[in-house]
């Protein structure tokens, strides 16, 4: 078994998690469907999440290459996976079968956290490029990187409502272009 083979294994779990808390938030939400008052942005950005969860275990494949592994690069690595799994739980929350739940109060007693952990993802992400490769991702990951950091931003400051609805949609449609873009082989 090669170095990656068995760091991958790790990542894969904590993907995984993850993924099982999306999945997991949505197939509540459709069950309890009288009692959950739902607001939109959260499910785009549950949906939003399956793909960059998705895509993170795709876009990994590529670190198949890297040939001296240290516990540092490894760490940041696993970072990724570890935030993600923090931003399924704050989306979709846990609640029990004799509770009401609204999303939308949900969505905005979470949004600094949520977006603050999303910030920090894009900035893991970048530094993961760095100590792995020595440099900055090419120019387009970089402004999709860019464009995250911008929301990320503004999401965890401003708690302006038509802001979150613009935010939602328009970060699904940049993600599923980031994908279609970067990501559409694997390397």
């Amino acid at each position: 078994m090669d170095d990656f083979t068995h760091l991958s294994v790790l990542i894969s779990i904590v993907l995984g998690l993850g993924l099982t808390n999306l999945l997991m938030g949505l197939a509540r939400v459709i069950q309890m469907r009288d009692r959950v008052k739902v607001y939109w942005p959260t499910l785009v950005w549950a949906f939003t999440l399956l793909l960059v969860h998705v895509q993170t275990w795709w876009a990994m494949f590529g670190l198949r290459t890297v040939e001296n592994w240290t516990f540092q690069a490894f760490a940041i690595t696993l970072l990724q996976p570890i935030l993600l799994f923090f931003l399924s739980a704050l989306a979709l929350p846990d609640f029990d079968r004799d509770e009401a739940l609204d999303l939308r109060a949900n969505y905005f007693a979470q949004a600094r956290w949520f977006f603050g952990i999303l910030l920090a993802l894009v900035l893991v992400s970048l530094l993961r490029s760095i100590l792995l490769t020595g440099r900055l991702p090419g120019e387009a990951d970089f402004i999709f990187h860019l464009f995250f950091i911008v929301g990320g931003a503004g999401g965890a400051i401003f708690a302006n409502e038509a802001y979150h609805k613009m935010l939602a949609p328009l970060s699904a449609v940049v993600y599923a272009l980031y994908i279609a873009l970067l990501f559409t082989a694997l390397h």
